[in-house]
This record gives C-alpha cells, structure tokens and sequence, in this order.
C-alpha cells in the first residue's frame, strides 16, 4: 500500500482506475480538469493500458465513453456542470438505451459560481434525464463513489453521475492505495437494433425500462449507508432535524461536532436521486421541522412530500444563490435553532482574521489577462481598426477583454460567432451595416466554432472573425488543443489545423498574423473590413497566433526588451485604459506611468501604443 495526499480530483481519478475504468475522456473545465490528467498520471505509473483523450467537446466525450460502455468495457467521461449541458442531447439517450459495461459521467459543479456561466445543479439534470446521481462530501467519498457507480451502472444497465462540487474537487486528503486493475473484457458488441438504434416506438417500450431500473435503485439507495443514512434514536422525536448531502453534509457535521449537539439529528443524502422516500420519510416522521441544506439548488426539496415542515430555500431560510460557505451554514443553522425554541449555536465563530484584512485596506484589483498576454494586443488592434463596432466573445481568458472595452457579449462556448451572425442578421434586416467582430479562442473553436461558422457562411453574414490562438487551452491549465496533435497521454495525434478548418467552412478570407505586431494587425483588420463591406464578401477570418506566455515561457518571447517609461509621459492614462498591462503602473514618487520589471515579460508590445512615444526600450 501506498500514502499519498491527493487532490479531490485525483480522488475521483484513483477511483475510477481502482473499479476498473478503460476508458476516460474528457474535455477541461473548472473546477473538473485535473482529473484527465490524474488518470495519466496514475496509469502510467502502474504501466495500465488505459485510453485516454482530451475529446473537442463534452458531447463528443460522452459518446465517445457510451461507445465504450455499450461494447462492454467500464468507461468514464469528465466535464464541468455547464459542460453537460453541451452533452444533455446524448445523456437523455443513453440514459433510455442503457449500458452493457459501467459507464459514470462525471460531472463537476461550481456553486458561488467561482469560474463559471451559472451555478446550475447537476443533481437536476440527472434527474430529468432520469439518471441515477451520487453526491461526494470528501474527496475520499469521491473515490469510493466512483467506483460504486461503475459497479451499479453495470448491475443495473443504466448511466450514473458522480456530482462532486469544488470544495470536493480541490479538496486534499491523504489516501492510502495499492495496485491498480490493469485489463478488463475485450470489446464486443451485440447487435439489437430495438435498443442500440431505437425508433420512436421502441424508445417507448425502452423509457418503460428505465422506469423499473429507477424503481429499483431507489429501493437499493434505502440502505446505502454509508452514504445515505441518519442518526435517529429509536423512538425519540426532535424539534429540528437536518438533510443534508455534499460539502454541505461535512459542513453540519463538523459544526454540531464543535458544538457538542445532539439534539439535532442528520440525515445523510449522499445517492439523492432516484429518491429514496421510504428512509426519507421515517426522519421527517421524526422531526418537527426539517432544515434542508443542499448545494446548490432545491432537489431534495423538492421532492419531500410534506412542504409545511420544510425549512430551506424556498421557505427563505436558506439563501437562494450563492455556495453554502461554513459561515453561511452555520448561520442558518443558528437562526432556525433560535426560531423553533431551541438553544442556538455558541458564538464560536472567529472573525479576526477578516477583521485584519479589513484594516488593511488592501486594493481591489479585478482580473486582467497575464503581462504579455497576445490578447491583449489582439483587442488593442480590434478597437483601433474597428472603433465603434459590436464586440462578440466566448468562454475563455480572453473574456477578460471586457476591461480593455473589445468585449460585449459573452453567452457560451461558439456563441461569439453565433452572437455575431444573429446581430448582422437583426441590423441588416433593418437596413443598417453595423460593424460586429467576433473573438473566440483557439480551443473554443475546435470545441463549438464550427457549427455556428457554418451557419454564418451559409446565410451570408457580413462580420470579422478573429481567433485568438495562444496554441493551448490557457483558461483551464494547459491542455493542449486539437491544433497541435498532442493527445491526452503525450503521444503524438494528427494536428488539426485552424486554417483549413475555417476554410472548409466556407470562408474565403482567411489570414494569419502575430498580434504582437499591432501596426500589421491593425492593416489586416482594415483589410478584412474592406472585405466584409464587398458585394462578393463575407465573413472576413483572421488568426491571430502567437504562443502563450505561460504555457510557452521560452518561445513566446524571442527577443526580449526591456522597457522603461521616459519624462515624455502625460499621464494621459491611455495605456492603463486601453492596454492595461499589469507590468505597467502609477509610480507615486515619479508622478507617471513606470514598469514593474518583476512582472514585465519584456515583449515590448507597449512601445506601440503609448500616444506620446514615452514607453521605449531601457
């Protein structure tokens, strides 16, 4: 055996090589893209000949997985909770079709939200897609969940989800393991069309199916313990009891703990859907009322039977956004204890430390993308070309280009192409040419750029598209991208490249610059303008390619400069505006503009766009 401290995603990792998994795709996504990476990990050092891959979207990694399962083999695939979202067409299907070996979507939430669109809940998506849903409260529980789920889904022929949320996911915990399972059943596959290519009727007869499969995992969550489980006393009935799952879960246990209360009973919901109501109704039965704490929307509370006794978001007694953070459990808690004629909690909450950091006064500085970021000079060249044009964008660092003004609406992944074309589409039926340029990162348009391109050449949309291509997926650690053909293991794949994939799509323009060169990106942007505004034009592309400052620290800066800012400096604030390189900053004693030569990668970018000539080089 071994001890390790691991992260609550290689918890998951662990878990699943541990329960046999064959095959685990993915595509990164916080708080969930450490766990890909951790089964690399892993797996080689136990030499297993486990698959793996970065997938160019969630839907694409989840077919790619049920392929796996339905020819038997246990296999996984790994998203964030939005993530699913691009896989729910698939997840509804497979769910009706069912598996022949284990098949687990893991899928990880983000309340608060910390790095993402929404704070949706998986536990609902599983739930209308009628797949059974586990809900981890340590990183430990994770693994030992992953594992379960790949056991049930192969006893019951079904999907399961493993929900971690990010207190789990970014947790540490020490973990003891051994040897790994390195083979598993060879691929087969069964011919049965009524079930692997069902028409309408058979999906019919096949939803009837999942009904009784659901029927009977929710008489086997009645006694999963340890994961679903309570603390009643026989025959002892409680004023306030608590349901609970996830971090929320660990949280209540570690606050009743310190205080030393056991007059409030608990009952753990672990495994929350299918609904195990005949448990559920034995501790309602014992309880006055029922505080329900959960993360991060309402499922368990909505599916208790008796409202009139619920206490939680829908009463008001639980904050309806935001993550249930131990400070906030804690004051629910005490507040429902003090309304329902029970000893509230003792003040043992220290504030001290946000007392200090409050007298600091330290500033507030919101997020900008890295010194020497290419998008960076990507936007400056957009606005400088294109002024007063609507600004398309997606998921991705290059959001961040909301402080440099080149940024106005950020939907989802592809939906700065989608955003673009249905904008051109609205003025030009009003008869009005507004100018739109469109931004999307490199591994956003593999992932969904292609679809909405498409679309866009064919019902002659008139806007610039620039891909902002830094040569890796920056936003989520590094993942490489289908552009540079290196897989998930670090063998080499076929690259993919961007050119010929904008080009197939039907776009005629399609040019590539360094965006270091602002003065030459600048002129291409007003050549791709001239050629949208073309009787015979189009959707004018443009890449914008030069490698990442922090995935490529040697190659994204060549031939370094370094900066200083002369007594030429007005103090204008133009760069700080409109370029907004934390290197650059107001030096107090000087009275201008100076370099902070600790940050400053020394690209020398700022040399082309300080007005007054007043940033060159030292």
């Amino acid at each position: 055996m071994r001890e390790e401290i691991f992260l609550g995603n290689g918890a998951v990792a662990l878990g699943l090589l541990e329960g046999g998994c064959q095959v685990v795709t993915s595509y990164p996504g916080t708080p969930s893209s450490e766990i890909l990476p951790e089964v690399v990990r892993l797996m080689k050092s136990q030499d297993l000949d486990t698959y793996v891959e970065w997938s160019t979207n969630e839907k694409v990694a989840l077919d790619n997985a049920f392929a796996a399962a339905v020819s038997g083999k246990r296999a996984a695939c790994c998203m964030k909770q939005v993530g699913l979202n691009v896989a729910a067409d698939s997840l509804m299907s497979a769910a009706y079709m069912g598996t022949r070996g284990g098949f687990v979507i893991i899928s990880c939430d983000d309340p608060g939200p910390h790095s993402s669109q929404t704070e949706q809940d998986t536990r609902f998506m599983a739930r209308m897609a009628k797949v059974p849903v586990l809900d981890p409260s340590s990183p430990e529980e994770a693994r030992a969940m992953a594992g379960l789920a790949l056991e049930l889904s192969e006893a019951f022929q079904i999907p399961f989800i493993l929900r971690p949320a990010i207190r789990v996911c970014h947790a540490r915990q020490n973990l003891e393991w051994g040897d790994l399972k390195g083979h598993g059943p060879k691929a087969s596959f069964e011919r049965d069309p009524g079930r692997w290519a069902a028409t309408p009727r058979f999906r019919f007869l096949l939803h009837r199916e999942l009904n009784h499969k659901l029927q009977e995992i929710s008489l086997r969550f009645e006694t999963l313990a340890p994961y679903n489980q309570h603390n009643l006393e026989p025959g002892k009935h409680y004023g306030v009891g608590i349901i609970a799952g996830g971090i929320p879960w660990s949280v209540v246990q570690d606050i009743l703990s310190e205080e030393e209360r056991r007059d409030v009973p608990v009952l753990k919901l672990g495994a929350p859907y299918p609904f195990p109501q005949g448990l559920v109704d034995t501790f309602m039965n014992a309880c006055d009322r029922v505080l329900i704490l959960e993360e991060t929307d309402t499922l368990i509370e909505y599916l208790l039977r008796d409202q009139n006794r619920v206490l939680g978001r829908l009463s008001g007694d639980v904050p309806s956004e935001g993550e249930l953070v131990p400070e906030v459990i804690y004051r629910v808690m005490d507040q429902v204890l003090k309304n329902h004629g029970l000893e509230g909690l003792r003040d043992s909450q220290d504030t001290t430390a946000g007392k200090l950091v409050e007298i600091l006064e330290l500033p507030i500085r919101k997020p900008t993308l890295c010194p020497g970021c290419p998008h960076r000079a990507s936007f400056f060249a957009i606005r400088k070309a294109r002024p007063k044009a609507i600004y398309t964008s997606d998921i991705g660092c290059y959001t961040l280009g909301l402080n440099l003004g080149a940024v106005d609406t950020c939907l989802d992944m592809g939906a700065g192409i989608t955003m673009a074309s249905g904008f051109y589409q609205s003025f030009h039926k009003d008869g009005v040419e507004q100018p739109i340029v469109a931004t999307i990162g490199d591994s956003t348009f593999y992932h969904s750029g292609t679809a909405g391109l498409l679309n866009a050449v064919y019902n002659d949309a008139r806007f610039i598209l620039v891909v902002l291509d830094n040569q890796t997926t920056a936003m989520t650690g590094m993942q490489p991208t289908p552009g540079l053909g290196i897989r998930a293991d670090g063998s080499r794949g076929n690259a993919v490249s961007l050119e010929r994939v904008i080009a197939g799509c039907g776009v005629n323009f399609v040019e590539v610059i360094d965006p270091y060169d602002i003065q030459g990106m600048t002129a291409l942007m007003k050549k791709a303008v001239q050629y949208v505004q073309r009787p015979d034009g189009g959707v004018a592309a443009i890449i914008a390619r030069h490698p990442c400052v922090i995935a490529y620290k040697d190659q994204a800066v060549l031939q370094k400069k370094q900066v200083k800012v002369t007594e030429a400096c007005v103090e204008c604030n133009f760069c700080h505006e409109r370029f907004e390189c934390p290197a650059l900053y107001k030096d107090e004693d000087l009275g201008r503009t100076a370099v902070n030569q600790a940050l400053c990668v020394q690209c020398g970018v700022c040399m082309q766009i300080c007005p007054k000539g007043a940033i060159v080089e030292a």
